[in-house]
């Protein structure tokens, strides 16, 4: 999956799998988490989003995740 770099103070870069409909976010500290059942058009909205921070949180913290080693 191709990582796309974001400009963030919490997010470093960003993959989406629209096939399996998986957003992968890589955070400034190195952790990387993988969420489940993310449509396309929530994946556009978050990038395009002003607050990428706030976004997750608002529409993916509490959601099926898993962080990846």
């Amino acid at each position: 999956m191709k990582m796309i770099n974001v400009e963030s103070s919490c997010i470093k870069s960003v993959g989406f799998d629209e096939e399996k409909n998986e957003l992968v976010v890589e955070f400034q500290n190195g952790r990387q988490y993988k969420y489940f059942n993310c449509s396309k058009g929530l994946y556009e909205n978050f990038m395009n989003s002003s607050s990428k921070g706030r976004f997750l949180n608002d529409y993916f913290v509490g959601t099926s995740c898993v962080r990846l080693v």
